[in-house]
């Protein structure tokens, strides 16, 4: 998993390079969306972002070879979770899932064989390791899949939308793309989502089906990389398969691994299993509880919210809501002048990146952190924003109260006051049929 995971951040990296992201998303906008209780993070400057993926790189190089592992896997969660944190318009769930599971392996002991680290300090070589660092990588890609299901169990989803848009944008599809169009389809797809996200893990676990799931597993990643733009979201799942394969199958691999190993070690460094004190088990226990207890809460936050997350977007994030809805949004802010009743419209697009523009309307939290922005700019102003949304393909309605003074109105971890309820009805002209 080690070498799985710093080759595919590796890449990661060299499409961040490629496509000249570094520049677009962390050196070119002069406005960034920081997370609640972020505002103190910027980026690095001048040549610093370009600095900082270079480094993140040669990290990813050395985790793959397990090379300074020690060093190299705090070091690369750090300046991940830090470029991660650094925009809420270039939240990815993948990234989290990036974030997280970097997290886990600054305590897992990924470097002891397999790697240049063994090589050059024999001592380190182990043959086993604690079974929870195992199952606490099951246990995160399991969070991933099944919060994914459970966020599919809505209303919109559950009557065929957006699949039903998004297919029907795609019928060049090689093969089965003339079906995409087809009601049958739409159902296949909405509903076999469901299905594998919420019952696949399970299945990996039944002997005499496992192979079948993982293939099955397989084929939709596959289908997810070529139908939608979800980057290494989907390489990254099937590299994390694996995991999932029965013990003995490594401990096959392990034994020759370790007869490779014991052609060139000390002789008097015998003992070829990592060791657990009692004190690293208690510690052990307290984080795993810690940590899997969080896992399983936070992204249940959204259900203690008044509305529809995918519509305010409240506890949407960090919570697996992953190709769920789709969200087409139009804003105008509408400057009033205080002092002398003079106003004007402020278009975002006058400020902001395009990728910027394209996810300022569907989010109330940027709404109004771009609110408090103009206000900084003209001083002593009201700002009122009128923004429609289009949610699944219904009739574009009022987010915002048109009538509330954004400016005014502070940043809160609870509900926000001035959004206003998703009252637009669902088109099911599609679905009645």
């Amino acid at each position: 998993m080690r070498v799985f995971f710093g080759a595919i951040m590796l890449w990661e990296v060299w499409r961040y390079f490629h496509h000249n992201w570094v520049y677009t998303y962390y050196i070119r906008p002069t406005v960034y969306f920081s997370y609640y209780g972020m505002d103190w993070l910027r980026p690095l400057p001048g040549n610093g972002m370009i600095t900082l993926f270079v480094g993140l790189g040669g990290l990813a190089f050395c985790i793959m070879i397990g090379l300074f592992y020690r060093l190299t896997m705090p070091l690369f969660f750090l300046g991940f979770t830090y470029v991660f944190l650094l925009d809420q318009s270039n939240y990815l769930n993948h990234f989290y899932l990036v974030a997280l599971l970097s997290f886990l392996l600054v305590f897992i002991p990924a470097h002891r064989a397999f790697s240049l680290d063994s090589r050059l300090r024999p001592k380190i070589y182990a043959a086993t390791a604690p079974a929870w660092t195992l199952w606490i990588l099951r246990f995160q890609i399991s969070i991933v899949y099944f919060f994914g299901g459970i966020a599919k169990l809505n209303s919109d989803w559950l009557r065929g939308e957006p699949m039903r848009m998004w297919l029907a944008q795609r019928t060049d599809f090689p093969l089965i793309g003339q079906f995409f169009t087809e009601e049958w389809l739409v159902v296949a797809f909405s509903y076999g989502g469901i299905f594998i996200d919420l019952f696949a893990v399970p299945l990996l676990f039944i002997p005499r089906i496992r192979w079948l799931t993982m293939a099955l597993l397989v084929s939709f990643h596959l289908l997810n990389a070529r139908l939608w733009n979800i980057g290494i979201f989907p390489w990254l799942m099937i590299a994390l398969l694996p995991l999932f394969l029965p013990i003995a199958w490594w401990e096959r691999v392990a034994i020759n691994q370790r007869r490779a190993f014991d052609s060139y070690k000390s002789d008097t460094h015998k003992d070829n299993t990592y060791q657990f004190g009692e004190k690293g088990k208690r510690l052990a226990l307290i984080f795993l509880a810690v940590y899997c207890s969080f896992q399983l809460i936070f992204p249940l936050r959204h259900f203690f919210i008044p509305g529809h997350a995918s519509w305010t977007e409240e506890g949407e994030k960090f919570s697996w809501h992953m190709k769920l809805r789709d969200k087409q949004g139009i804003i105008t802010y509408i400057i009033v002048q205080s002092s002398t009743g003079h106003s004007w419209e402020e278009l975002p697009e006058d400020y902001l990146t395009e990728r910027q523009v394209g996810f300022l309307p569907e989010n109330p939290d940027a709404i109004l952190q771009f609110a408090h922005y103009l206000a900084t700019l003209w001083g002593d102003i009201e700002v009122y924003a009128d923004v429609r949304i289009s949610l699944n393909g219904r009739e574009y309605s009022q987010l915002v109260d048109p009538t509330v003074n954004l400016a005014a109105e502070p940043r809160r971890w609870r509900r926000s006051e001035w959004l206003l309820p998703l009252t637009t009805p669902l088109d099911q002209r599609q679905w009645s049929n």
